[in-house]
Order: C-alpha cells, then structure tokens, then sequence
C-alpha cells in the first residue's frame, strides 16, 4: 500500500488552495568550526522522546562538528511557543510543522527555510507526495516524518462486554454508546480541555456532510459559505445531546496523565476516542504497565446517512519538521537523515505510528495501525484539520467555538459566525 493518493489530494486541499506568495530566506550560513542544531519536538516522557535522543546521537556520531540538542515541548503548548519565539526571532533551529495554512502562515512572513533543491533524491524518493504536505507554491518548506489519518479508537475487550460492533452511520453509532452506558460503560472520552479534541468531532461531522467542492471552497477562502457547515453543527448538537461522552470532559486534558481522554481508553475506563493515526503511542504511554493496549481496534468515522461527503473520505495530517530560516544548513542534512529508511522505521516503532516513507511502512504490525492504514490507502480524498488547514487565527476561532457548542454556550449558528468573522478580520 501506498500514500501517494490520498496525500496529494490532501495537499490539493490544504496547501494548493491555500499558498501564499510569501518571501523566505536562503537559511543560514555555516560558519568555521562546530555547530549547534537546537531541535523542538513534541515527545516530553518514553520510547518517543527516546527516539530523539537516539536519533540525535546517530546523526552526531556521523557528524562530529555537529551538536545537536534536543528539547521536549508539550504537544498543546508547541504552536504558541514557536510563534513567541520565531517572532522574537529566536527560534529553534528545528521545529515541528504540521502543513496547511499554519506552515503558509510562517512561510508568509519569511520564518521558515526553503527547502527546495536541497532534498536528498533518496529522500524525495521515498517520501513521494507525502513532501507535497509541505510544498507551497512549488516549494519545499518541510520534512514529513508521519501520515495521520483519524478514526475512532477502541477497546475490543470493552466492546465485547457490551455485545456492541463498531459504528458504520452516525446513528448505529449512538444506538452503541447507549448499549454501552447500559452495561456501565463510558462511550466517548473527550479531552476538550485541550480544545482541539473536541473541535475534530466537529471536523468529522462536516467531513460527512460537505462536498469535497465545498470543502476546497472554504479552503480557499477560509470562510464558510456552503450550508454543510451549518449542518454539521447541528448534527453535532443532536449528537451531544445524546451524552456520549466521560463526566468531566470539558475539563479533561487529552493525552496528560491516566485521566486525559487517552489515559481513560488506555485504562478501560472509556470505550473510544476520536484521535489520529498517533494514539496508539500515547495509549501505550500510559497503560499501567506503559505497553501497547493488548485490545486496541479502530474504525472509520461513520458515515452520515443523505451527507454530501463522499464515503470513506477522511481526515488527516501529516508531522514534520522545518528549518528555521536563519538555521545553518546542517539543519537540511539533519532532516534528511530523518528521512532515511532506518530513521524512519525506528520513528514509526517508537510513536506507534505510520511513517512518511513508503520504503518504512512494513513495519507497521499493530492491528489497529494496519486497519488505519488499509482504509487511508483506499481512501478517495483525505482533508487535513481545519485548524491547520486554515491558520492559526481561524482555526483557534474554530476550536473555540466547537466547545463553546459543547459547553452549552454556543451553537452551529455561531461557530459558522466565528469562522467567518476571523477570516475577514485576516
């Protein structure tokens, strides 16, 4: 199986329709002597903070006038620091990107290095259009490192108590979740402390009920203006109204601890989470024992009956990391010595995720993973998160109104308002 169908009408929805004709800088002169990469990465506790360590050591020992030093950031806490600090114009060296709109972001405001001609060929090779995720007007502006594609995790173990299947339609979906709170089940954890947890069961619901046209429509003008989104809104009111998620959940953190939405499946305490291609990593970091759930499963996310989303269209993303414009060039073989087919496998085991290189993918084993896997490579378009896919600003605003709905203090009426109000204040 390969990714290059899907990413590249991923990037067709996320970059094309999005670029900026922005400046960019040519990166950074190296001078005499030893250099230092600082690298910003989102892994802070087990095998993923290892891995860069590890990494770090491996491309060290090849390199010896290179230090590199790497720092964990919180997942949550990564955007709002690199913006304070590339702004400051002291940014790491490395940095994580996620693509769409927040990359063109950076790279229209001339923060991030162009990474055009300076790929490796074994490297651009491997990674065939999963680069495109990262490719703005033509350019080169980052190194994929994962494709994540996004469904419903689950515990089969839980689910087979209850008697239940997973969820084709939106409605066998809740006649599950009230056949699992009727065996004292918890359906749905939630960490929409976190806010963008909570905003991707809106993603999803609008993934189903809008085109693939009207998806590239408000791609390009970061508003939305086709009734889908209204509807999806509404679909997820209705849905809410069913309570299908953990007691607490506007306040439960996403992946921190054995009580964020990712702990409560990693412990049983929940049947299911809506996350990307990720979760088994963060499950397995937090399971008693710290291993990979024994019964972790996942399923698409189900299909709306009468939505004008084409079925078995997906969301997704894909990880990666970018140079900082003013980065010694270092920072261009560093990235391409992530993408090499033993950094990339090693990547991949140590995240329990699916790696950007084709040439890595065999070493995807884990049940749940391959089931992501078989249905992103069959998938016919994947949409990348809206909050990335249309910048920082709009899809903060985003966010923020999903849980508002949520919270019993908004509705669908006012997250189309506030999409639409942020974009035209730019």
């Amino acid at each position: 199986m390969r990714y290059s169908k899907v990413l590249t009408a991923s990037a067709a929805l996320a970059v094309g329709a999005l670029a900026l004709s922005g400046c960019s800088g040519s990166g950074g002169e190296s001078g005499d002597g030893p250099v230092t990469l600082t690298v910003w990465q989102n892994s802070t506790t087990g095998d993923g903070m290892q891995y860069w360590e590890d990494a770090a050591a491996a491309f060290m020992a090849e390199n010896p006038d290179v230090t590199v030093e790497v720092q964990s950031i919180q997942n949550e806490d990564m955007d709002g620091k690199l913006q304070t600090a590339l702004n400051a114009g002291d940014a790491p060296d490395v940095f994580m990107a996620r693509g769409g709109g927040k990359l063109a972001d950076v790279v229209d405001a001339g923060q991030v290095m162009d990474l055009t001609g300076k790929i490796s060929p074994e490297a651009e090779a491997a990674m065939a259009s999963s680069l495109s995720a990262f490719t703005i007007d033509g350019k080169v502006f980052g190194m994929p490192l994962a494709v994540l594609p996004e469904g419903i995790f689950y515990s089969e173990n839980l689910f087979e108590e209850a008697g239940v299947e997973p969820a084709g339609t939106i409605d066998e979906l809740v006649e599950v979740n009230d056949t699992l709170k009727a065996a004292g089940i918890t359906p749905i954890a939630v960490g929409a402390k976190d806010a963008w947890p909570a905003a991707h069961w809106y993603y999803n619901f609008a993934l189903r009920e809008c085109s693939q046209e009207a998806m590239e429509q408000a791609a390009q003008t970061r508003s939305f203006d086709d009734e889908c989104w209204l509807r999806a809104g509404e679909d997820l009111a209705e849905f809410i109204a069913t309570e299908p998620f953990n007691d607490g959940f506007l306040t439960t953190p996403a992946q921190q601890g054995a009580g964020s939405s990712a702990g409560l499946l990693a412990n049983r305490q929940a049947a299911m989470e809506l996350m990307g291609a990720w979760n088994p990593g963060v499950i397995a970091s937090l399971t008693p024992d710290e291993q990979p759930l024994p019964d972790l499963g996942w399923f698409p996310f189900p299909e709306i009956e009468g939505g004008d989303g084409t079925p078995g269209a997906m969301m997704g993303g894909a990880d990666g990391y970018s140079c900082w414009v003013n980065a010694p060039e270092e920072c261009v073989d560093f990235l391409n010595f992530l993408a090499t087919k033993d950094q990339q496998e090693a990547y991949a085991e140590a995240f329990q995720t699916l790696p950007a290189s084709n040439e890595a993918q065999g070493v995807v084993t884990t049940p749940a993973l391959q089931s992501v896997l078989e249905a992103y490579s069959e998938a016919p378009y994947v949409v990348l998160w809206l909050d990335t896919l249309y910048g920082q600003n709009v899809g903060n605003a985003l966010n923020v109104a999903v849980v508002d709905l949520l919270a019993g203090n908004g509705s669908p009426e006012a997250i189309v308002q506030a999409v639409n109000d942020a974009a035209a204040r730019g």
